[in-house]
């Protein structure tokens, strides 16, 4: 499993189906795709593995990016209508195999990391109502209602794909505040009551819409795909030694470089056998390196409060003329142009 740029543990990773259904939605919009994956930082060779991972933040990036390129201010509830399951991947392919809409549900929070784990997803009955119940949990997401939104979209469009039938939610809640226009929340939502401002997001909808059945279901296939989810989640929950050193690297990085032997001796490691092992990987320590500063540049650079100098030196750049050096070399811009 190839992870892109991946700085931060696990919980800040999503897959790279998400980013290229994503993508594909808002090229669909009139976006240029060669040029979306160079100011994300990747490429379309890195987007081809379907169980790679990218960081939540590049896609928060993406949604940025989006919006203003699109100009739709409505692209994330727009995006449920626009992707089908089986483009999100291996999570998809689970889901549309369980026999009823309910075992769906509890296969989507079971495996819900494998799509994005920067949620956690709950199930709950409440009387005559079941609650899919969605919390933020990774600090990488600015844009909270755009996933919210996305999120939710989706969901609703997967449950009437899975079941052939118009299901509609009674009600909605959502952790972010009224906007101003909320005709096409009505419109994708509809019918259901929204109710803004809460302090978590939720899809209420009758609960006796767990028992219906998902058409064209395979029974043969779905232990198949269910299997290779799980490998994945596993995966997802056992960093690989690449991923642990990105980690003691964004520890370290307070107004210094971290040294290889630094970060050897918190492994409990000797130098030369973190750098056999990383060879092993087809990783070098300078690469782990240069793909955190490349990763936590481009978030800090989100920031407007931040100067390029405050940014150098949460980078342990000695000089803010190296990491506008390292900078251009990762991107093809300067820190100022990329801001822009």
């Amino acid at each position: 499993m190839t992870t892109v740029s991946l700085s931060g543990p696990p919980a800040d990773t999503l897959s790279v189906g998400m980013l290229n259904v994503m993508l594909w939605a808002t090229t669909q919009a009139g976006a240029n795709y060669a040029d979306l994956c160079q100011k994300l930082g990747v490429t379309p060779a890195e987007l081809a593995d379907p169980d790679a991972r990218v960081p939540i933040a590049t896609i928060q990036q993406l949604w940025g990016e989006a919006v203003q390129v699109t100009n739709d201010p409505h692209l994330a509830l727009h995006l449920g209508e626009k992707i089908n399951l089986g483009a999100i991947g291996i999570l998809g392919y689970v889901l549309l195999h369980c026999p009823t809409l309910g075992a769906a549900l509890s296969q989507l929070v079971r495996y819900q990391d494998v799509a994005c784990s920067g949620v956690k997803l709950t199930l709950r009955r409440e009387a005559d109502l079941c609650w899919l119940d969605m919390e933020i949990t990774s600090a990488a997401i600015i844009y909270p209602d755009y996933v919210i939104n996305s999120e939710f979209s989706t969901y609703l469009s997967a449950f009437r794909a899975l079941t052939g039938q118009t299901l509609v939610p009674r009600i909605l809640h959502l952790a972010y505040s009224r906007p101003a226009d909320i005709q096409e929340h009505e419109r994708v939502f509809a019918p259901a009551q929204l109710v803004f401002g809460t302090t978590k997001s939720s899809i209420g909808f009758d609960a006796t819409l767990l028992d219906l059945p998902v058409i064209n279901a395979n029974p043969v296939l779905f232990p198949l795909f269910e299997q290779h989810a799980a490998a994945l989640l596993a995966r997802l929950r056992t960093p690989s030694l690449p991923d642990r050193v990105k980690r003691e690297i964004v520890e370290l990085l307070k107004g210094a470089e971290p040294t290889l032997a630094t970060v050897a001796d918190r492994l409990t490691m000797g130098v030369r056998t973190l750098q056999l092992k990383l060879k092993e990987t087809g990783h070098t320590y300078q690469q782990l390196l240069d793909a955190v500063r490349h990763e936590l540049a481009r978030r800090h650079l989100l920031d407007a409060q931040l100067s390029t100098t405050d940014i150098a030196f949460l980078l342990g750049y000695s000089e803010p003329s190296a990491f506008v050096r390292s900078f251009k070399k990762w991107t093809g811009q300067t820190p100022g142009a990329f801001r822009k």
